[in-house]
């Protein structure tokens, strides 16, 4: 059984082991960060989190994610609109998973 974790952070979950990088939202931080709200570690599953995991990461760079382009266009009535977005990131690498 590999182990693996399921921890949540900017509103989103994400699946971790050690040794991966993960695109995270934007975090305020630098160095290493600890991820508190652990929903399930291995075949362990929380309910809804696990008291006392935590998956340990350390941040590798702050950066922003590849651009995305919004297209809106109403057909006959000459109307054309282009957007672009870039999200803001945090690339983190996953060294420890505390169960």
């Amino acid at each position: 059984m590999e182990n693996y974790a399921i921890f949540q952070t900017g509103g989103k979950q994400y699946r971790a082991k050690v040794g991966d990088i993960i695109k995270v939202e934007k975090l305020k931080a630098e160095g290493k960060i600890e991820f508190d709200q652990v929903l399930m570690v291995g075949d362990n599953v929380g309910s809804p989190m696990l008291d006392g995991a935590k998956v340990v990461c350390e941040i590798l760079e702050q950066k922003r994610a590849d651009k995305i382009l919004v297209f809106k266009k109403k057909r006959r009535h000459n109307y054309r609109r282009t957007r672009g977005h870039r999200q803001h990131i945090t690339v983190v690498k996953v060294t420890e998973i505390k169960a």
